[in-house]
């Protein structure tokens, strides 16, 4: 489904078109995404106020994996019983967004917003709305975890965007040079950032008592996307008196998906367990 009906701030730029990566028949990869779309996974089993989970895959900002960590999450979830909506977002560029900065915010903002608006048309509890971001896309979840309420496009403020929850794999969370994915920064924010770009999106900055409960997972062998963006967002959630669950497996490395062969491969188990904690399941 087409996310917008007029995108926000667009540039029309005639040779910036989507590109796709396709092996064994299936999408894996797009990039250079103008018009953002939601798909929709239903479980086989439909009852009434389920759980909607929106997806966010990553790449750094540049692409997004929209196999690996979207398509198969949303089918692991359905497995759940939960309804999954994988969010095909705008990648930061100047040639087709006025402020590229905020516009991957634009379209996760309106995805709630659109999930919340028609939940009764998919048997969804509009309270029971969560993010799910991987690697970069883990940085939007968490920039909309605590800029769901900033004003970056002309909305129905009766329809928050705030996700009722976030579940965060890989994530990058600070644009701090010191623990930063730095191709991520420099995608989403420019070359030389000021301080007060890197701050205004360094989301461990951003936690607020009302920012949602929170389940993280890294890798402590990651050298691609730190494990002290992961630990740094949980420090400052529990600050705040947050319920947030931390993994940090000391082997998977980065991008390991739905898990690999070392320790990571169990994240989803601990993941289901913390949703039914939360009655999410």
């Amino acid at each position: 489904m087409p996310l917008w009906k007029t995108i926000p701030d667009e540039i029309k730029a005639t040779d910036y078109t989507e590109k796709e990566s396709i092996s064994d028949g299936k999408v894996q990869s797009t990039s250079q995404v103008t018009i953002p779309t939601l798909s929709i996974f239903l479980p086989k089993e439909t009852k009434p106020n389920q759980t909607a989970v929106i997806i966010l895959p990553g790449g750094g900002y540049t692409h997004l994996a929209i196999d690996k960590e979207g398509t198969k999450v949303a089918l692991w979830l359905n497995s759940l019983g939960i309804t999954a909506f994988v969010l095909k977002y705008r990648l930061p560029n100047d040639l087709i967004m006025k402020n590229k900065n905020i516009g991957p915010l634009q379209d996760a903002q309106e995805a709630v917003r659109y999930v919340r608006n028609n939940a009764a048309k998919w048997n969804l509890d509009s309270s029971k709305i969560g993010i799910m971001g991987f690697s970069a896309g883990g940085h939007l979840a968490a920039t909309l975890s605590t800029h769901y309420d900033d004003k970056v496009y002309d909305s129905n403020p009766k329809v928050s965007a705030r996700p009722d929850f976030s579940l965060l794999i890989y994530p990058v969370i600070s644009m701090q040079n010191d623990i930063t994915h730095k191709g991520s920064q420099i995608n989403l924010l420019g070359n030389n950032p000021s301080q007060d770009l890197i701050d205004s999106f360094s989301n461990e900055k951003k936690i607020t008592a009302q920012t949602p409960p929170t389940f993280l997972v890294h890798a402590t062998d990651d050298t691609v996307v730190l494990p002290e963006n992961s630990i740094i967002y949980y420090l400052g959630l529990k600050k705040n008196g947050i319920a947030a669950e931390l993994h940090l497996y000391e082997k998977g490395g980065h991008g390991f998906g739905l898990g690999v062969n070392d320790t990571s491969k169990f994240w989803t188990k601990h993941c289901e367990e913390w949703l039914k904690m939360h009655h999410y399941l």
